[in-house]
C-alpha cells in the first residue's frame, strides 16, 4: 500500500498543466471581481475593514494577474 502511494504521489497527471491554468483564471477572476467589490465601499467601510483610501487606490490600481 505505501509504495503504491508514493508512486502516485510522484507520477505527474496528464491534466496537471490544464488544473494549473484553470486555477490561475480562477485567482484572476476573483481578483477582478474583489476589487470591483473594493471599489464600492464608502469611506465608512473602509474605516471599519481597516484600510485606508491609500491602501484601497494602490489595490485597485493593480493589473489583474497582481
Amino acid at each position: 500500500m505505501e509504495q503504491i502511494l508514493a508512486r502516485s504521489a510522484h507520477t505527474p497527471s496528464p491534466r496537471t498543466p490544464q488544473l494549473g491554468v484553470l486555477a490561475l483564471l480562477k485567482r484572476w477572476q476573483l481578483n477582478r471581481r474583489t476589487r470591483q467589490q473594493l471599489a464600492l465601499l464608502d469611506e465608512r467601510l473602509l474605516a471599519d475593514a481597516g484600510i485606508s483610501p491609500n491602501e484601497r487606490n494602490a489595490e485597485l490600481d493593480k493589473a489583474f494577474w497582481q
